[in-house]
């Protein structure tokens, strides 16, 4: 009696102890599918699935990893970036007033509110689960309580690379890199046939300005110069290239425009600026103007270089240069 009295504890002993080993197996492996020291904080598509499963992923911004909605659903857009998101389908609910302005946008954000890095309650109000900016905004530290700040310092990155950086921010790598993918196709046959009918040594700059003050832009400054001279590979002028190497963009006077006005002149005009220069002999015996080469449009929408505005700029361009 007493021998199998025995064996029966040493039996329930084992069990016991069985169970106790698989338990603590179950939880080491679950632990260490998240704290391995190799482990990138980087998700991969797996892991931007099961994170989702909590509501986050985690972003890697050029600041750090920052835990972002993963699915966000209120997002402000500060700095000029509300086009990109647009072009995904995330939901906005305040943009900058530069964005609110711009005519490309209009009907989709007459319901969204226009806010200011400036005015952080105007922020607050708006219940933001996401923000996404430039670096150089304002209040950035009251923000962050707000909700998590993505930022971006401006051409850091290409301007494709900055279309699905952002992407990733919310989630949507995927449909941004098929974007840029197509993009580039299209601007690409676009450029081809420019090229073919102006002539592939012919030069195209870009102006923004009035009396008081005109600037030229090299390749990466908006105001479709990314479309023309990278993705089309149009020509720009010699002195333009040499004069906005440094900083990108740089002042003219009228005085020295005809120096830096091409075959073909792209004009971003201030709808609201003072243009009397135009009539002036200088600018009316530049060949651009004399040979009806010189294309207005509206700077407000020349602007930006996100998806939505470099549709428009390449539709623009394209019509403009092929005579269409």
């Amino acid at each position: 009696m007493k021998k199998s009295l025995f064996l029966l504890l040493i039996s329930l002993v084992l069990v016991l102890s069985a169970c106790g080993n698989g338990n603590s197996n179950q939880a080491n492996s679950k632990s260490g599918a998240n704290s391995s020291p190799n482990a990138s904080t980087s998700p991969s598509p797996s892991d931007a699935a099961d994170s989702s499963d909590s509501g986050t992923i985690t972003y890697q911004s050029e600041s750090g990893p920052i835990e972002v909605p993963a699915h966000p659903q209120r997002v402000v857009a500060l700095s000029g970036y509300a086009g990109n998101l647009l072009a995904l389908g995330v939901p906005l609910v305040g943009v900058d007033s530069w964005t609110k302005s711009d005519p490309n946008f209009k009907d989709q954000l007459k319901d969204v509110a226009e806010v200011s890095d400036e005015n952080v309650e105007s922020i607050l109000n708006v219940k933001p689960d996401l923000i996404i900016a430039m670096t150089d905004i304002k209040n950035v530290d009251k923000l962050k309580q707000i909700a998590p700040v993505v930022t971006y310092t401006y051409n850091k990155v290409d301007y494709l690379t900055q279309i699905l950086e952002i992407g990733k921010a919310v989630n949507q790598e995927k449909k941004a890199s098929d974007w840029i993918a197509d993009f580039k196709a299209r601007a690409q046959k676009a450029g081809e046939q420019i090229k073919a009918k102006i002539g592939a040594d012919s030069t195209v700059s870009v102006i923004e300005g009035d009396a008081k003050s005109l600037y030229t832009f090299g390749d990466s400054w908006g105001r479709g110069t990314e479309i023309i001279y990278q993705a089309m590979g149009l020509k720009m002028p010699d002195k333009v290239k040499e004069m906005t190497a440094k900083d990108g963009y740089y002042d003219l006077s009228l005085e020295i425009l005809p120096q830096y006005m091409g075959d073909y002149v792209f004009y971003s005009k201030d709808p609201a600026g003072d243009a009397s220069f135009q009539q002036t002999s200088t600018y009316k015996n530049i060949p651009a103007v004399k040979n009806n080469r010189v294309f207005e449009v509206d700077a407000t929408t020349f602007y930006f270089n996100d998806s939505l505005s470099l549709d428009y700029q390449l539709d623009f361009i394209t019509k403009s240069l092929l005579g269409n």
